[in-house]
């Protein structure tokens, strides 16, 4: 009879020691079947990325058809995109310049909000102009409102949680910040008025929805205005004269001298101590290298903004602003000059690049991957704005540099000499 082995017994003739040694065995070849596979599908994507360049210069692109040669020729990166760019990604560009303006004698006004724009759901933009004497009117609204002035001089006209008035003149370059419910109102000065850009931080906000003086009181009954005054009734006709839903915007002539009205306002209070008005001219960079430099603003230097952080960013020819992104707030962003393009970051292997010119909107979700490149022979401005208290950023470069080397390299494929040329810390314009 032949001789069978006992299963049990071979089992139990098998050491700790064989064990561990097949288990590290199995690791091993694991850990090496999923590198193979890594840079299998790696070596596959570049050989998509290969194949799409080669498309772009052949035939592949052409494009026969009907073209909106301006919007074309405005948004290269759009119409024949980086060969990088890959899926579908939601469109995080627009345009003051194609937005509705509301036109009324003392100036105009258009918006981008999230009917407009769907990406955008943290923040809201309006451009303005006022003639001068052009007049906003006393207003508020339930949302924040953050402001750079693009041209002109106004006057602007508020009081404070005190009751405390507050007048105050800013010119080209300045900011004003008015928190939710403060009412205020805008005026243009000689000789040419203004232009503005305002920022809320409500994606929904629309001027066709602030509260008016004139739209308020001229829908109170009458008996209750002139009760809640000391007046009689027959004083208050002219309310009830202006249009239904308010002024908006209106003709008025110029303001007296700055000092004039103040001394006006102050009457038994003294002016308010809070600053509304940021004078950035006056500021200095708060990162600067050759190829550009950032100013941030938020709560930390302008205390009334608790709402809404900002950076002015210059961008020289050439430059970029470094491959970074935002942990705390989605970033809004307004192209003030020049000419720029963003590639955007949508994780699980999505991308997209827009170009942007003077007047576009860009928006960039909480998160998300994203440079900013001057693609002009002039200088590249815009503004990055957030939902958020105070600023935060986080660059590639700076991660990158401060993790252990081998683990870089492991990822990225790169060589330890690549690696060392990375930049050794944040450097938000590059080159440096």
């Amino acid at each position: 009879m032949s001789h069978q082995e006992d299963p049990a017994a071979n089992t139990a003739s098998t050491s700790p020691r064989d064990t561990r040694m097949d288990r590290r065995s199995f690791i091993g070849a694991t850990s090496a079947v999923l590198a193979t596979t890594a840079f299998a599908l790696s070596q596959a994507r570049a050989q998509e990325i290969e194949k799409i360049a080669a498309a772009e210069q052949g035939k592949s692109a052409s494009d026969a058809g009907p073209e909106n040669v301006a919007i074309r020729d405005a948004n290269p990166n759009t119409f024949l995109p980086p060969a990088t760019d890959h899926g579908e990604a939601n469109t995080f560009w627009s345009t003051f310049s194609t937005a509705h303006r509301r036109v009324q004698e003392g100036g105009w006004s258009r918006q981008v909000t999230v009917t407009d724009f769907p990406v955008s759901k943290d923040i809201a933009g309006v451009n303005m102009r006022l003639t001068a004497g052009g007049v906003r009117e006393l207003h508020w609204h339930e949302a924040a409102e953050w402001s750079i002035m693009l041209s002109g001089n106004a006057r602007l006209t508020a009081i404070d949680n005190e009751g405390r008035p507050y007048v105050k003149d800013v010119a080209k370059d300045d900011l004003w910040f008015f928190p939710a419910g403060v009412p205020h109102s805008i005026q243009g000065l000689g000789p040419e008025g203004c232009e503005f850009l305002l920022v809320f931080d409500d994606g929904k906000f629309s001027e066709g929805d602030t509260t008016l003086v004139s739209d308020w009181l001229r829908h109170t009954p009458r008996e209750v205005l002139a009760k809640n005054w000391g007046v009689p009734e027959d004083s208050l006709a002219g309310v009830y004269k202006v249009p239904q839903e308010g002024h908006y915007i209106f003709q008025v002539p110029l303001p007296g001298t700055l000092k004039q009205d103040q001394a006006v306002v102050s009457g038994s209070k003294a002016l308010s101590d809070v600053a509304f008005d940021f004078p950035l001219p006056a500021m200095a960079p708060t990162y600067q290298t050759r190829s550009g430099e950032v100013r941030v603003i938020d709560s930390r230097n302008f205390p009334v903004s608790t709402a809404i952080a900002a950076a002015h960013v210059i961008i020289k020819p050439g430059g970029l602003r470094e491959l970074h992104w935002h942990q705390n707030a989605s970033e809004w962003q307004y192209y003030l000059q020049g000419k720029g393009r963003m590639t955007v970051f949508f994780n699980g292997g999505k991308a997209r690049t827009a170009d942007f010119n003077a007047g576009d909107v860009g928006y960039v979700p909480r998160t998300f991957g994203h440079y900013v490149e001057n693609t002009g022979d002039t200088d590249l401005i815009y503004l990055e704005m957030f939902k958020a208290k105070e600023y935060q950023d986080l660059s590639a470069s700076d991660w990158l540099a401060h993790t252990p080397p081998e683990l870089v390299m492991a990822h990225l494929n790169i060589s330890r000499e690549t690696l060392q040329k990375i930049p050794n810390g944040k450097v938000p314009i590059v080159p440096a």
